[in-house]
């Protein structure tokens, strides 16, 4: 039986961003599609009133976007003081190179020649305070921010706010995708950080309901590959045909990284 998705807090197409909560605005990059939803969410995190703003996932490489976000942010009176990135994916972080030169504030990222981002440290805008939550899978570079003042998880593209995500072999890793959910249904569970402010798609208003989707999902998904190779399945493309007939073929090029490692993840247990 298929697991229900949480209902999406905006339909296809109905998603524009804006200000999300007190400290975060969401400007959207118009780059719509099958991976990206609604497109790339850049995230505009500073106190009302404040001097500085710190810029997550900058998006692709486009003049106008990264010259939109400058003047968001200089029409709030504030200047961009540090760009950090969820993870290395082109459409997170392609416009950071851009940005920087932009604004003068430096990138931020887990490896990959940034000034690395670790596991539990606080970037502060001002006297808002942003804490790094290591949660690979997704890739291997992937973290969240966890921004307490709202509430709030942004989880780049380790969640969504719609549809589920992909594993992305050989960079991303199931088993550190299953570990990372259940790291954020721990952060998210309580209530503390009761919001998902994701890379793609609406905001997530029950975090809870929709990490527990993700993992029924997963289980789901596994119980099919193996299912599948348990029948004659002996590749992923294989495996893909199968699992994700009802699927659009045009992410069957993304539904076959993560068949991939789920395959590896299965031939590990």
């Amino acid at each position: 039986m298929s697991v229900a998705a949480p209902e999406p807090s905006a339909p296809f197409g109905h998603w524009a961003g804006g200000q999300i909560t007190e400290h975060a605005h969401c400007l959207l990059q118009g780059n719509p599609g099958p991976m990206t939803l609604d497109g790339t969410n850049t995230w505009v995190l500073m106190r009302p009133g404040g001097s500085d703003a710190i810029v997550i996932d900058p998006g692709e490489d486009e003049a106008a976007h990264q010259q939109r976000v400058v003047d968001h942010v200089v029409g709030l009176g504030a200047r961009v003081t540090r760009i950090v990135l969820t993870h290395g994916h082109a459409d997170h972080s392609e416009g950071a190179p851009r940005l920087a030169r932009l604004t003068g504030a430096p990138v931020q990222a887990v490896g990959r020649g940034h000034d690395d981002l670790s596991d539990g440290d606080v970037l502060r805008a001002g006297d808002l305070e942003v804490r790094v939550v290591a949660t690979p899978g997704h890739t291997a570079d992937s973290v969240s921010f966890a921004l307490a003042a709202d509430h709030a998880l942004l989880t780049g593209d380790t969640v969504l706010g719609r549809g589920t995500t992909v594993v992305a072999h050989p960079d991303g890793e199931l088993a550190a995708y299953l570990d990372s959910l259940e790291r954020i249904k721990a952060l998210t569970g309580d209530g503390a950080l009761a919001t998902i402010l994701p890379g793609h798609g609406p905001t997530v208003p029950d975090a809870a309901a929709m990490v527990d989707f993700y993992q029924l999902h997963r289980r789901e998904r596994l119980d099919q590959v193996r299912a599948a190779m348990a029948e004659g399945a002996r590749d992923a493309d294989a495996v893909v045909a199968m699992v994700y007939a009802d699927v659009d073929r045009s992410v069957w090029p993304a539904a076959k990284m993560s068949v991939l490692a789920q395959m590896r993840y299965l031939e590990s247990a």
